[in-house]
This record gives C-alpha cells, sequence and structure tokens, in this order.
C-alpha cells in the first residue's frame, strides 16, 4: 500500500498551475467542468492504486 501524497511534489508546479490556467481559458463553465472530470479520470488510471485514490478522495471532501 501506498500512502497519499499531501505535500508539495509537482516538479515546476507553477508552470504546471499555468499549463493547467490556459487549458481552461475561453471554456464555458461545462465545458471547463468536462475538462476537469476528463482529467480527473486520466490522473486516476494513471495513480491506479485504488487505496490512495480512496485517501484522495477522502482528503478532497469537505471538513466535517
Amino acid at each position: 500500500m501506498t500512502d497519499l501524497i499531501l505535500t508539495p511534489n509537482i516538479n515546476r508546479a507553477d508552470d504546471f498551475y499555468a499549463e493547467l490556467l490556459a487549458a481552461h481559458e475561453g471554456l464555458s463553465k461545462d465545458d471547463s467542468d468536462a475538462l476537469n472530470a476528463r482529467l480527473i479520470l486520466i490522473l486516476a488510471n494513471h495513480i491506479g492504486d485504488r487505496e490512495v485514490l480512496s485517501q484522495a478522495v477522502k482528503a478532497a471532501g469537505l471538513p466535517d
């Protein structure tokens, strides 16, 4: 089992954030939401570890 990494772990994080914002530029709310959904599923497939994915869902959930 692998634990979810919650500390900064992205090379050139600012560049990635800019790329992500650029991908959404000019999209409608619905298209932006669809892009996010596709990205989530692609990255979840890449991770592949169900335990890590479950930890991520819990970490992203609303606070109690």
